[in-house]
C-alpha cells in the first residue's frame, strides 16, 4: 500500500478533507505535525511530530522516520509545511516541488526580484528594516502604498497607507504583529524586515492550478465580487466559474503560468493572486499550495473528485482523469472577524441553511474561543458554501445567508 505523509500544522483547516481523500484512494497516511499527538505511542509508524518552523532539522527527523517507515510521498496541507515538505522529499528522493521554487513563493522579496527579473506586471517596490524611521522612509514611497510582511499568509499584517501619518502608524501596527512569539515562530526568523509595493487598483482574482511537467492546468478562476482596496485586505466571497470575459481569462491564465514559471514551479499546486486593471494584470501573490481554509470545498472535477483528490493523485503518481471543473456555479464566503474579542454566540445558522443554494454553513472558531480582526488575526469565523445554476445565484445566495448570521464577540 502506498504510504503518503501528510504535514498537518496543528491550526489547519485541511486536516478531514485530505484524510477523506487518501482515504478514497485507498492510501496509508502518516501525520507529520508540529505538536505531539495523544497516544501517538500507541500507534507506532502512524504519526511524527515535526519541527515546521525549522524546516532542515524537521526533515532530519522525517528521514530518520522514513528509515524505519518508508515512505512513497510527502504532501504539505498548508503553507506551514511547504518548505518542510520540499526539504524533506528532497532528502529522500521523493517526488516534490522544488526546494528553490517553494522558497520563492513564501519570500515576497525574493518572489518580487524573480517577477521582475522574468518581466511580468509588476508594481513598484522597496525592502525596509524595522530599524529605519518610517517618517524617513515615507519620504521614498509613492501613495498609496502597502505594506506587508515578508512571509506570513492570507492577509495578515497586509495593510494599505495613504499618506505619512497612516504608513508610520502600519509600519508601528506591523512591528508589533511580528514581535508575537507564536508569528516569529512562523516567520521563521525572517521578521526584521517588510515590503512596501505601490497600491494596485483594480479587480482580483485567484487561480486555482495545478502544474504537470513544467505546464499550468488552470482547475479553476475565482472572481472576488468584494473590493480589495483596504485599509485592511480580508478575502471573503470567491466565486467560480469566472465572469470575465474568455480573452480575460486566458490572458489571467497566461500571466499566472509566466510567474509560475518565473518561481520555478515545475510541478505541484499553485494559488494564485491576480490583480486586473486597464493597464496589464499583476501577480500579488504566488503559492506553491492549494487553496486555504476549507474553500477547496467548493471545487469537484471529472467524476467527482476532490482538489485534495487531485493533489495526492499527482503525489503519488496516480492517474488523474480529468482536470474538468463541474458545470455548475460554486462559491464560498470566509465569514469575516468584524471585531477582536471572546465570541459568545452565534445565532441564525439554520436560517442560513435555508436559503436557496445554501448547501453547509460551517463555523470554524468554537464559542467562548477568542477571535482575532484583521490584520493581526490569521481565522476566519467559519465558511458559508453555495452552489447554483449561475454565479450572480450563487453570490447573491452567500450574501443573503451571511445576512442572517448574528456573532455575538464580547
Amino acid at each position: 500500500m502506498t504510504r503518503v505523509m501528510l504535514l498537518i500544522p496543528t491550526a489547519s483547516y485541511r486536516a478531514p478533507d485530505f484524510m477523506a481523500a487518501a482515504d478514497r484512494l485507498g492510501l496509508e497516511v502518516v501525520v507529520g505535525s508540529d505538536r505531539g499527538q495523544p497516544l501517538a505511542d500507541q500507534f507506532p509508524g502512524k504519526t511524527l511530530t515535526a519541527s515546521f518552523a525549522q524546516p532542515e532539522e524537521g526533515a532530519r527527523e522525517i528521514v530518520r522516520f522514513a528509515d524505519a517507515y518508508p515512505l512513497d510521498a510527502i504532501v504539505a496541507v498548508d503553507d506551514g509545511g511547504t518548505i518542510l515538505a520540499a526539504e524533506a522529499s528532497q532528502q529522500l528522493r521523493l517526488p516534490h516541488v522544488g526546494l528553490d521554487a517553494v522558497r520563492a513563493s513564501r519570500d515576497k522579496v525574493l518572489m518580487r526580484e524573480l517577477l521582475d527579473a522574468a518581466g511580468s506586471d509588476a508594481p513598484g517596490w522597496r525592502v525596509a528594516s524595522f530599524d529605519d524611521d518610517p517618517r524617513t522612509l515615507a519620504k521614498a514611497v509613492s501613495f498609496p502604498c502597502v505594506i506587508k510582511p515578508v512571509s506570513l499568509s492570507g492577509s495578515r499584517g497586509v495593510m494599505r497607507a495613504d499618506d505619512t501619518k497612516s504608513f508610520a502608524a502600519a509600519v508601528q501596527r506591523l512591528r508589533a504583529i511580528l514581535e508575537r512569539p507564536e508569528v516569529q515562530e512562523e516567520c521563521a526568523g525572517d521578521a526584521e524586515r517588510f515590503l512596501v509595493e505601490d497600491f494596485i487598483p483594480g479587480i482580483e482574482v485567484s487561480v486555482e492550478g495545478l502544474v504537470t511537467e513544467g505546464g499550468l492546468h488552470v482547475l479553476t478562476l475565482f472572481d472576488k465580487p468584494d473590493p480589495l482596496d483596504g485599509p485592511f485586505f480580508e478575502e471573503t466571497i470567491y466565486v467560480t466559474p469566472s465572469r470575465f470575459p474568455r480573452a480575460t481569462q486566458e490572458a489571467v491564465a497566461q500571466a499566472t503560468e509566466r510567474a509560475t514559471a518565473a518561481l520555478g514551479i515545475v510541478s505541484g499546486p499553485v494559488h494564485a493572486e491576480l490583480r486586473i486593471n486597464d493597464d496589464g494584470i499583476y501577480p500579488i501573490d504566488i503559492a506553491a499550495r492549494s487553496i486555504g481554509g476549507l474553500c477547496a470545498r467548493t471545487l469537484t472535477f471529472g467524476t467527482g473528485m476532490s482538489l485534495e483528490e487531485i493533489i495526492l493523485r499527482q503525489a503519488t503518481g496516480a492517474p488523474i482523469d480529468s482536470f474538468d471543473r463541474e458545470e455548475q456555479a460554486s462559491g464560498v464566503m470566509m465569514i469575516p472577524i468584524p471585531r477582536s474579542g471572546t465570541l459568545q454566540e452565534v445565532e441564525g445558522i439554520a436560517a442560513a441553511e435555508g436559503v436557496s443554494g445554501v448547501s453547509e454553513v460551517t463555523i470554524s472558531i468554537r464559542v467562548g474561543r477568542p477571535v482575532l480582526a484583521l490584520p493581526e488575526g490569521a481565522e476566519y469565523l467559519g465558511f458559508i458554501f453555495a452552489r447554483a445554476d449561475t454565479p450572480e445565484e450563487v453570490e447573491s445566495a452567500l450574501r443573503e445567508a451571511h445576512q442572517r448570521l448574528r456573532f455575538q464577540i464580547r
